[in-house]
């Protein structure tokens, strides 16, 4: 019964992408047959673009025996200072047609590491036919929650949020193997975003699912202000990872608002909770229960951004952030929350993020200090520079 249940799910899922797929054809044809312009004709392709990133810190630890990687050493070992290279992106978006695009995006970076399962990072196709659907077919970062929705080099922090970290290892966010719909509609005044993917769930660079299963994912967002830019978005998905089910639940607010034209405000709340069933396969099969859902992780966080516009030749901005975040990666069996508040103060020299120095602290706090372990109280100072082109 399992087998015949998890072939209905995948039936019902291709039957609707066919149906959104005629649905937005039809329309989208009406639309162009009447004023499709003649130049169009004379565009050549592909068109090639080029992006990159480059991105460095250096960091200092400030609490005793603990490593700027945020482990504790009994003995006084590890190091408490660091130059490290977090980024060297580059991205290649080839326009292969008016409606088709293929996007390579690699980290080499992550030469410094075991490159098996990192650099590569984008890797898809995805074909527009309408803004009201495109379907993305390759290794992505499927939509469930705010941050997959901007680039690293954007970010209003220092790094991703530690929720997001864990919720890309168990499959929901971060970079993934799989197909999705995507698409921009109007419920009546209301500006509305969708994504529906199904996905491998075992993260990136993958030669095959590490089981029969698969990861059904879902975002929707609402724009409830257009004053104040207020979304809501609600995330849910559920799954099958080695015969077992799993779920995802999340909810987000964002706003962005304008003081003037010099001072704005970004805010970003965030929650979310799932089966945590990386921890629970972790653990011996005749010491661990029947559910999964007796191991479920959860987390949120609060971002605030204060922007001023300085529009100087030689100084574009400066930001001041700071996030806090509460996550627990096991609150119903051995719950051990981590409480993280990183305070950031940022100077933009060109537009866009082209060119930005950070400084900040990230603070970490556990209920229980777990010795040799990262789950150990740590202060950690940044100077993080970045530059995009």
């Amino acid at each position: 019964m399992a087998f015949f249940s998890f072939k209905k799910k995948s039936l019902l899922l291709c039957i609707l992408f066919c149906w959104l797929s005629a649905n937005a054809q039809i329309q989208d044809s009406l639309q162009t047959q009447s004023h499709q312009p003649q130049e169009e004709d004379n565009v050549k392709y592909p068109q090639l673009q080029i992006k990159g990133l480059f991105q460095a810190r250096y960091l200092v630890g400030m609490s005793k025996d603990v490593d700027v990687n945020g482990l504790h050493h009994s003995d006084g070992s590890g190091t408490d200072n660091n130059f490290m290279l977090k980024y060297m992106r580059v991205q290649v978006r080839a326009q292969i047609s008016k409606r088709t695009e293929v996007v390579v995006l690699a980290n080499l970076a992550d030469f410094k590491n075991d490159p098996k399962s990192r650099v590569l990072e984008n890797a898809y196709l995805k074909y527009t036919f309408s803004p009201k659907l495109a379907l993305t077919v390759g290794q992505f970062r499927p939509w469930f929650g705010i941050e997959e929705t901007y680039p690293i080099d954007i970010i209003k922090s220092l790094d991703w949020s530690n929720q997001y970290t864990e919720f890309g290892k168990l499959g929901w966010t971060s970079f993934q193997i799989g197909m999705s719909a995507t698409g921009q509609l109007q419920l009546g005044e209301v500006p509305f975003q969708y994504a529906v993917s199904v996905v491998n769930g075992n993260g990136k660079n993958q030669i095959n699912d590490n089981d029969n299963g698969k990861q059904y994912s879902t975002r929707l967002v609402f724009g409830l202000s257009k004053k104040y830019n207020f979304n809501v978005g609600l995330n849910g998905g559920i799954g099958e990872v080695f015969s077992k089910k799993v779920y995802a639940l999340g909810v987000d607010l964002s706003s962005l608002i304008h003081f003037d034209p010099k001072w704005s405000l970004d805010m970003q709340l965030e929650a979310k909770q799932a089966t945590n069933h990386v921890l629970y396969n972790s653990i011996a099969p005749e010491l661990r229960p029947d559910n999964p859902d007796q191991y479920l992780i959860r987390g949120v966080y609060f971002l605030p951004n204060l922007r001023y516009e300085i529009n100087h030749k030689n100084l574009s901005a400066f930001e001041l952030s700071c996030r806090y975040e509460y996550l627990d990666t096991n609150f119903r069996m051995a719950s051990n929350p981590r409480q993280t508040i990183t305070p950031m103060f940022g100077l933009e020299f060109l537009k866009n993020y082209g060119a930005r120095i950070q400084l900040g602290v990230q603070f970490d706090r556990y209920k229980y200090q777990v010795e040799n372990t990262n789950q150990y109280n740590n202060n950690l100072f940044i100077i993080q520079v970045q530059s995009r082109f």
